[in-house]
C-alpha cells in the first residue's frame, strides 16, 4: 500500500509541479511546433530522465531529515513564512501570464534527448520542492521512506513529468501562431502554494 501511496503522490507532485508555464515546458512546446510532436517527446523523455535523478536526490536528503526532527521542525516553520509570501505574490504583484509561448528557443544541434537533459539540470527547484513534498506527507504518515517505495515515487515523479510535458506538446501541436493562455497561471500557482500553506500549518498545529 505504501509503494502506491509514494507513487501516486509523486506521480501527482510532478504533474502539479509541471503545469505552470516555465522554461520546460515552454520550450518542449515550441520544440512541438517547429520540428514535431515526436522530437519534442525525445526533449521530453530527457527532462524526465533527469527529474528522476533530481528527485532521488532529493529523497534521500529528505529521508536524513526525517531521522532528524528537530531540523524538520524549523525548516517546516521557514517553509510557511516562504509559501505565504510566495502565495501573497503571485496572487496581488506578479504580472499577468497570459502571453505568447517565447519566439526563441536555443536551437541546439545536438540530440533534443541530451539537449532536454541538461536544460532540466539547469533547473534545482525540484530539489527543495521534492524535499518538502516527501516530508510533509511523510508527517501524515502517507508517504514512506523505504528504499522500494523512494524508488517508486522517483519513476512517477519521471513519468508525472513526461505526461504534463507531453500534453504541452500535444497542445500546441503544428501552430502557426503562438497560442496565448486564456487565463492567469499565476492563480493557480498561488492557489497551489495557499494550499501547501495551509498543510504546513496544520502539521506545525498537530506538533504544539
Amino acid at each position: 500500500m505504501s509503494i502506491l501511496s509514494n507513487f501516486l503522490i509523486g506521480f501527482l507532485a510532478a504533474l502539479v509541479g509541471v503545469i505552470p508555464p516555465g522554461l520546460l515546458n515552454m520550450s518542449a512546446a515550441k520544440i512541438s511546433m517547429k520540428q514535431g510532436r515526436k522530437v519534442a517527446l525525445l526533449f521530453s523523455v530527457g527532462v524526465s530522465i533527469t527529474v528522476c535523478i533530481q528527485t532521488f536526490i532529493a529523497l534521500l536528503f529528505a529521508r536524513y531529515l526525517d531521522m532528524h526532527p528537530e531540523v524538520v521542525d524549523i525548516l517546516q516553520k521557514v517553509a510557511l513564512g516562504i509559501f505565504l509570501c510566495i502565495t501573497i505574490y503571485f496572487f496581488f504583484i506578479a504580472k499577468d501570464t497570459r502571453r505568447e509561448v517565447p519566439k526563441s528557443v536555443k536551437k541546439s544541434k545536438t540530440n533534443r534527448f541530451f539537449y532536454g537533459m541538461l536544460l532540466a539540470a539547469l533547473n534545482l527547484l525540484p530539489l527543495p520542492y521534492w524535499v518538502y513534498i516527501s516530508i510533509t506527507f511523510g508527517a501524515f504518515g502517507w508517504f514512506s521512506f523505504g528504499q522500494i517505495e523512494l524508488w517508486s515515487a522517483v519513476i512517477a515523479s519521471g513519468l508525472g513529468t513526461f505526461v504534463m510535458l507531453a500534453i504541452y506538446a500535444q497542445f500546441f501541436r503544428r501552430k502557426e501562431e503562438a497560442p496565448v493562455f486564456n487565463f492567469n497561471m499565476n492563480y493557480v500557482i498561488g492557489l497551489l502554494t495557499a494550499i501547501i500553506s495551509v498543510i504546513t500549518l496544520i502539521k506545525i498545529m498537530n506538533a504544539i
